[in-house]
């Protein structure tokens, strides 16, 4: 089941629900029953590549250039 994410737009709080696709654009009942409204966002993460490597794009895994930061 996938995990979204739900934003209030008058408060800015973030929630994140496990629901079934054909249930991502329904409406959300406020958890704490302050009648508030949760509209999904839209999610963004980055996942690792196959290998667990980080990606080869000359970025260090904190995604500064590569020799910008001391992660060693």
């Amino acid at each position: 089941m996938p995990l979204y994410e739900y934003i209030c737009e008058t408060d800015g709080t973030v929630i994140e629900l496990l629901r079934p696709i054909s249930d991502a654009e329904k409406p959300v009942k406020d958890p704490k029953n302050r009648g508030r409204v949760f509209k999904r966002k839209l999610s963004t993460f980055a996942a690792p590549s196959p290998s667990g490597a980080p990606p080869s794009s000359g970025c260090c895994p904190c995604g500064k250039p590569r020799g910008s930061c001391r992660s060693n």
